[in-house]
């Protein structure tokens, strides 16, 4: 699993950064199906933080959450995209 993390606007802090690989690591069972994790943090009015997720099997997926914290936005992401991934599991299983 290819993991790329990226920062627009602002440098992103080692505290964020490591926050962010300890919120990563939910998706360890997954690990064998995603091909790369992708993490783009922008900061404008508010921190938008946005992430896409390439699936071994050509599915992509994209989610995207914003708030005046980059923590907070940080936490609605993954939350929303760890239900993504695994609804993309089920699918996956049921067409087996």
């Amino acid at each position: 699993m290819n993991i790329e993390i990226k920062a627009v606007h602002f440098t992103l802090p080692a505290e964020a950064k490591e926050y962010l690989e300890k919120k990563i690591a939910r998706f360890r069972n997954a690990e064998n199906m995603i091909v790369d994790l992708l993490f783009t943090l922008t900061k404008e009015k508010t921190f938008s933080a946005e992430a896409r997720v390439n699936f071994r099997w050509g599915v992509s997926v994209h989610q995207k959450e914003e708030d005046f914290a980059l923590n907070p936005a940080i936490d609605k992401l993954i939350d929303k995209l760890d239900a993504r991934i695994v609804k993309e599991k089920e699918k996956v299983k049921d067409k087996r």
